[in-house]
């Protein structure tokens, strides 16, 4: 383990991943045991606990969602870290302040399953928001989990860049992609690569701004582009556009390869306005809707804030039993 640190990280994940299946066992076997002292306090004419009864009901069955949900991360690469890439669509300021509110939903989903987060590429909308953004999302199964979040995500509501107060429909696309370990072998030759350095704009301090620091990859055969200009040292940001662009051709060769089912194709919906994988309505009612599962829900606040569970549990549901998921909100409302 010492001597080859590499060939210790997949003992060391799949060490990590056994720890967490012991302590979810061990949580659901205490979360049964208090649920049947309530229900003997219960039956003895206790009925003061009924009301803590009821929420260690509940409780229980978010847990036991969240664990179906992983028994559906199985693939190769789902355990692995994510590297999610926003873009605004067509419209300036409006689509551009739209993909900053899809950057901060998923920074705070993030910040609430306790991982961490590296920004490796911010670009400043000129008035608001942004015009790119792509971070690497670090926690287990964090690709797996977010993998049904690639495509057009769809904003509705009363733009605040309208001193008319009109009601805008803003645009914006997100791509995830894992990031790929040394255990999966991707090789990128160097005559195939050009690299471009460039001055870093926007924050970031007098030597990012005056040094050319930031990195371009694009990757020859295939057109994949991917930039870093978040570390002061070139070299750094150098390693970290590399390791962006073998998590991109890991993801292309993987596409081009694989023979994907009916079901799959159907929900991966290209990535153009037009075909929206999910619409977020603030007016003139208050919605999120899923248009691939049909999953929705009405505090619409609550989703921008990072409460993804429901969407990314329906995504999993809809591949492993090749149907959509039925409606939480009842109405198959039209968004």
């Amino acid at each position: 383990m010492w001597s080859n640190p590499a060939a210790s990280q997949p003992l060391m994940r799949d060490r990590k991943r056994l720890e967490l299946l012991i302590a979810d066992d061990a949580a659901l076997v205490s979360r049964l045991g208090d649920i049947e002292a309530y229900f003997e306090l219960a039956k003895e004419g206790a009925e003061e606990v009924l009301p803590e009864l009821e929420r260690e009901m509940a409780s229980l069955r978010e847990f036991c969602e969240a664990l179906e949900a992983k028994t559906m991360l199985s693939g190769e690469t789902d355990p692995l870290n994510a590297i999610v890439t926003v873009h605004p669509g067509a419209g300036g300021t409006e689509s551009q302040d739209w993909a900053e509110m899809l950057m901060r939903m998923y920074l705070r989903w993030a910040e609430q399953q306790g991982f961490k987060v590296e920004m490796n590429d911010l670009q400043d909308g000129d008035e608001a928001g942004i015009k790119s953004a792509t971070f690497t999302i670090l926690g287990e199964y964090a690709f797996g989990q977010l993998a049904g979040e690639s495509g057009v995500h769809r904003l509705v509501r009363i733009s605040p860049f309208d001193s008319a107060k009109r009601r805008h429909t803003s645009f914006a696309s997100v791509y995830v992609s894992p990031e790929i370990d040394d255990s999966i072998e991707v090789n990128i030759r160097v005559e195939d690569l050009r690299i471009d350095t460039y001055r870093s704009g926007g924050k970031g301090g007098q030597h990012v701004n005056t040094t050319d620091s930031a990195v371009r990859m694009t990757h020859l055969p295939t057109g994949i582009v991917v930039t870093c200009q978040n570390e002061r040292s070139q070299i750094k940001n150098r390693d970290k556009a590399m390791k962006m662009l073998r998590s991109r051709i890991y993801e292309y060769e993987l596409a081009k390869k694989k023979a994907v089912t009916k079901i799959l194709e159907d929900a991966k919906l290209e990535i153009n306005f037009g075909s929206q994988i999910r619409s977020y309505v603030l007016q003139p009612y208050r919605i999120a809707k899923d248009h691939r599962t049909k999953v929705e829900v009405g505090d619409v606040d609550k989703v921008l804030d990072g409460y993804l569970e429901p969407f990314l549990r329906g995504f999993l549901l809809m591949k492993r039993r090749g149907t959509a998921v039925a409606s939480d909100s009842g109405d198959d409302l039209d968004v």
